[in-house]
């Protein structure tokens, strides 16, 4: 195929306009090659979505714990917890620890 046969067909006489090869630079030098490129917009998004899911985790464990804190101010509840979570006894008492051996 000749050179004059081709600069006649359309598709050819489109992609060779000044504009279009312009349009053409330009949308692939924003799309893979800027700073600010769609492909790093596209990565933060996803770490802005991972770090709101994260925020949201820590705002219940937040809640939970203030609860637990809230709790805690009764002198009862205070020593019904240091007994259950760390084992604590009065003096002349004994605690047994019984583990189940659970067979799956």
């Amino acid at each position: 195929m000749k050179l004059k046969d081709l600069r006649k067909k359309r598709w050819f006489r489109f992609i060779s306009n000044k504009y279009v090869l312009i349009s053409i630079i330009f949308i692939g030098w924003m799309f893979f090659l800027d700073t600010n490129s769609w492909f790093i917009h596209h990565e933060l998004d996803v770490e802005i979505e991972e770090l709101q899911r994260n925020k949201s985790y820590y705002q219940e464990e937040i809640a939970k714990d203030k609860a637990i804190i809230e709790d805690l101010q009764d002198s009862v509840q205070l020593e019904r917890f240091a007994r259950q979570k760390y084992y604590m006894k009065r003096p002349n008492e004994d605690i047994y620890i019984i583990e189940y051996d659970t067979i799956d």
